[in-house]
């Protein structure tokens, strides 16, 4: 073998073990999604694989600050529950391609908790799309709606404590009213849903 074939191949092995020495350059890729169902005023702190804490207080898309390498696994779960409700998560967990593609699919649904009996919440029906009604309780705590179906005030009341729920803002021409609108923080149990139609 000539000499000039010999430190060829010296040089080819030592960038190939520098290269392995080094990790290569090793993609890497956001974990993201979106939440549903969070009521205004509220937020709810996510996880990933058990770190990253983050703390969302609006509806549409997240995403964590920290990116995942390829081949990892990442694990999105709740941290800390919105006041009143619960999230849960769904494609939750799985691991990152070898290109290092964004996961985009992770859904955070969150409802109000029913059962509670120290939250004031309700049910809201005829909400057009893109449509918010901001609320009011005792005049200072609010929720803003936007969507049908369940929603509930962030702030927690005492047993026997008063409540009453008024409408604060909503566009010109929609025309809502509420049902169920005042009563006192029940011992057992929970209100009656304060029902919002529009």
């Amino acid at each position: 073998m000539s000499k000039a074939k010999f430190w060829a191949g010296c040089t080819v092995v030592v960038a190939a073990l520098a290269l392995s020495a080094c990790g290569g350059s090793t993609a890497s890729a956001t974990v993201s999604g979106t939440i549903t169902g969070l009521s205004g005023g509220t937020s709810v702190q996510l996880l990933n694989n058990g770190g990253d804490a983050t703390v969302f207080s609006a509806n549409g898309s997240f995403s964590f600050a920290h990116h995942i390498q390829s081949g990892n696994t990442y694990n999105v779960t709740v941290g800390t529950q919105p006041i009143g409700e619960t999230c849960n998560v769904t494609n939750a967990t799985g691991t990152i391609d070898n290109n290092g593609d964004a996961v985009v699919n992770v859904l955070v649904a969150c409802s109000a908790n029913i059962s509670s009996n120290n939250i004031v919440f309700g049910i809201a029906t005829g909400i057009p799309a893109n449509t918010s009604v901001t609320l009011l309780n005792n005049g200072t705590d609010t929720v803003t709606v936007s969507t049908n179906g369940s929603f509930a005030f962030p702030t927690a009341l005492a047993t026997g404590a008063s409540y009453s729920v008024s409408i604060s803002s909503n566009l010109t021409g929609l025309n809502c009213t509420l049902l169920n609108s005042a009563g006192t923080m029940p011992s057992v149990g929970s209100i009656n849903p304060v029902l919002l139609s529009c």
